[in-house]
């Protein structure tokens, strides 16, 4: 086994800021056995005698370091150098020790004065500050200031009923919720006690916005039901309400091409919703139409027709087979972040054994067909002959 090579100052620096980086969250909730102490690896016998000029060096620039810590010295009575007085470890006796001598001290001091300043106040946060270091060390004293009482106010019920705009909390906006949110939600439910699935308008009774859906209408037969509109954006609840009863309904992932389309009797289509599918669910008047999903050909776009198919059961997929993957070979692009999941139990058997192929490379790496990139001529062909299904 190779003798391990002993450590220098900047060595151990290095080794520091590593494990400061690891470990500073953990720190700062309490964690972790002090003193801490980092082997310097002094030389054998016989390697001093390798390289003396060289271990005296390194005796040298241990006997002149001055820095935070303690350096532990032991005497070595080697037979042929004689008595040799040589440093054996480091010994560090808190977080704050680490931080000084890897340039952090005053960061560290910082975040550890606002988390004992969070724990006073809330002592049920004690042990949920960690992984929030860096906004702790570098925030403004005025942005702590407002996390406080954004946590004190939510924590207590003055936001039931209320959107964000109201809430009665000096310098908190819309603005600053939407940039603290997963942080104010991720502490509200320690300081609740709440499960790990409760987003903050539960925590907390806000009300939410609306979520709007934008539907075209195909048709001027449908388009005479509600004034001759033909694009519609409104609250999923107003656009349930319409007097519609279309044969069929499109539902595209992408904005553009749900624009692309052109008259079609009896149909609408939607567009634009991604993986926010469970609108479709609360709309009556789909449920007796012919509804087709059009995605990109890739892992998501399959995972988001086998979500719609909670709400629409017979939602069926228009151009997303092997088929039209393979006619496209030249038009495919490299899906950067695949999905990997358990089996998409509401896929046909077709549909499934796509998904298994794209997660599994074996048609290349992240293969992906976006639904843009289909000529739109033979798309749209596609599109009309779904009257004949």
């Amino acid at each position: 086994m190779a003798a391990a090579r002993r450590l220098d100052p900047e060595a151990v620096t290095r080794r520091l800021r590593r494990h400061f980086e690891r470990h500073r969250g953990g720190w700062l909730e309490g964690r972790g056995d002090w003193p801490l102490e980092v082997p310097l690896h002094p030389p054998t016998e016989r390697e001093a005698g390798r390289d003396l000029a060289g271990v005296r060096a390194w005796i040298a620039e241990w006997q002149g370091w001055r820095g935070p810590g303690e350096v532990v010295w032991t005497e070595r009575a080697w037979a042929s150098l004689g008595r040799q007085r040589v440093p054996e470890r480091l010994r560090l006796q808190a977080p704050e020790q680490i931080g000084d001598w890897v340039g952090e001290g005053e960061r560290w001091r910082r975040a550890l004065g606002r988390a004992e300043r969070i724990a006073a106040e809330f002592p049920a946060l004690a042990g949920h500050l960690g992984r929030h270091f860096d906004w702790l060390a570098d925030s403004l004293d005025t942005e702590l200031e407002r996390l406080t009482a954004v946590l004190a106010e939510l924590s207590r019920g003055v936001a039931a009923g209320l959107y964000v705009r109201q809430l009665p909390i000096a310098g908190v906006d819309t603005k600053w919720i939407n940039a603290n949110r997963a942080r104010v939600t991720e502490l509200l439910r320690a300081l609740l006690d709440a499960p790990a699935d409760r987003d903050l308008w539960s925590l907390t009774g806000l009300r939410r916005e609306a979520p709007l859906l934008r539907l075209r209408l195909l048709d001027p037969a449908l388009r005479q039901k509600v004034g001759g509109l033909e694009d519609l954006t409104a609250p999923v609840e107003q656009l349930a309400a319409l007097a519609l009863h279309p044969a069929r309904v499109f539902i595209v992932e992408n904005l553009q091409t749900g624009l692309a389309f052109t008259d079609l009797p009896g149909s609408v289509v939607f567009m634009g919703q991604g993986y926010a599918v469970e609108c479709f669910g609360q709309i009556p008047w789909l449920r007796g139409a012919a509804c087709w999903y059009w995605g990109d050909l890739d892992t998501h776009g399959l995972a988001i027709l086998d979500r719609l198919r909670r709400y629409l059961p017979e939602a069926r997929s228009l151009m997303m087979d092997e088929a039209i993957l393979m006619a496209h070979r030249a038009l495919w692009t490299i899906e950067a972040r695949p999905r990997q999941e358990e089996t998409l139990a509401r896929l046909t058997a077709e549909e499934r054994a796509v998904y298994e192929a794209l997660t599994e490379d074996r048609w290349g790496k992240g293969v992906r067909l976006e639904q843009e990139r289909i000529e739109w001529g033979g798309a749209w062909r596609k599109v009309r002959e779904t009257s004949d299904r």
